[in-house]
């Protein structure tokens, strides 16, 4: 054998070995990956490095349709160092603890409107929300007329869950009066100016109603945190409440239906004779909004940045999001993208930057 294949036999048997070592440690590999993330995620304060500003992100982009990678409707908002949540669909309390948002840390949930999708993790953020954080008071919980109703129910479907903590783990990790929330329902009115929730020095919070009849009210929500912006439109059929909310926000967070997707399904359930699904494929499409519909929405506007969310139909690869988009990004000028689980947006105050990344990427 020449000398120049003794060399390369040597590197090869070399890189053999390496790969042998590394899987015989890959356990080892692994719990200290695990240390560091349960050290990330028991930090005290979880917004380190996080500049002061207002931060989105999107904790659920589903919908009712199965997706194994979106959990139900739910985006998140930092306003400095205040979390709220809008809408808890299922699976989305992990996502958030996941992202490093601790369910404890959450200061108040506002709900856009009452269908099952959008509520159906709230019984569990109230239980991580208490338990989690410790919390003496329960959790406040804006929502539409109805939303009283929704509270009370949860609040008494987990009472018996409540008091086994209680009696494990005693009053002092979870206080008895900081359990379940507080229903703050209002009516937007239909004509006139939002309708202003929260009003302090740096925050804004603003309700205004949506299209999403036969579900009325429904509403979205306008963060103003310091000269940042952020609208979240909620289920809604092209809305002109929406738009004028959305006028020269830093960032447009909307629902998306692609009728060319979705009339894929209704085809496939006639085909099968699935006459009740077709129906609802069918029905769906008067209720929520086309990506090149909110695209214009948010051109009009002057938004910056367009977030999709509330994907319909589900996009199980990420060659889809072209068909779904269709002409978006012909229409809109600023940034539009197709929101997935862990999307995360920074808005630093005092400037224009919109900086994105992905909280769950660590994960996947």
């Amino acid at each position: 054998m020449s000398r120049g294949g003794k060399i390369a036999l040597g590197i090869a048997a070399a890189v053999i070995l390496a790969g042998v070592g590394l899987w015989a440690a890959r356990g080892a590999l692994a719990v200290a990956a695990m240390e560091r993330i349960y050290d990330r995620a028991m930090n005290a304060d979880p917004y380190a490095g996080l500049p002061d500003g207002l931060h989105v992100g999107l904790c659920g982009s589903g919908s009712p349709m199965p997706d194994p990678g979106r959990a139900g409707p739910c985006t998140v908002v930092l306003a400095g160092r205040q979390l709220f949540v809008i809408d808890s669909g299922a699976g989305s309390v992990k996502n958030l603890a996941l992202m490093n948002l601790p369910p404890g840390r959450v200061d108040a949930v506002f709900l856009t409107h009452l269908h099952s999708d959008h509520i159906d993790g709230l019984g569990e953020l109230m239980l991580q929300r208490w338990a989690g954080g410790g919390r003496d008071a329960p959790v406040p919980i804006w929502g539409p007329s109805g939303v009283e109703t929704v509270v009370a129910g949860f609040t008494d479907a987990y009472r018996i869950d409540s008091g086994f903590r209680i009696a494990h783990h005693g009053p002092k990790v979870v206080p008895p009066a900081g359990f379940g929330g507080v229903a703050r329902p209002f009516d937007p009115p239909a004509e006139g100016p939002d309708l202003v929730l929260i009003d302090t020095p740096d925050l804004k919070v603003s309700a205004f109603p949506v299209r999403h009849e036969p579900v009325e009210p429904a509403v979205g929500y306008k963060f103003v945190y310091k000269g940042r912006s952020v609208v979240i439109s909620g289920d809604t059929a092209a809305s002109p409440r929406v738009e004028a909310a959305a006028k020269g926000a830093d960032v447009l967070v909307h629902e998306g239906l692609a009728p060319n997707l979705v009339a894929m399904q209704t085809n496939a359930a006639k085909a099968h004779g699935r006459a009740n699904l077709a129906a609802i494929t069918h029905d769906i499409l008067s209720y929520h909004t086309p990506p090149e519909e909110a695209t214009a929405i948010a051109q009009r506007a002057g938004a910056r940045y367009l977030l999709f969310t509330h994907i319909i139909p589900p996009l199980p690869m990420r060659a889809l999001e072209g068909p779904f988009l269709g002409r978006s990004r012909e229409i809109f000028s600023g940034e539009v993208r197709v929101g997935h689980d862990g999307d995360f947006l920074s808005l630093p105050t005092g400037g224009t930057q919109i900086t994105r990344t992905n909280r769950l990427a660590i994960f996947q």
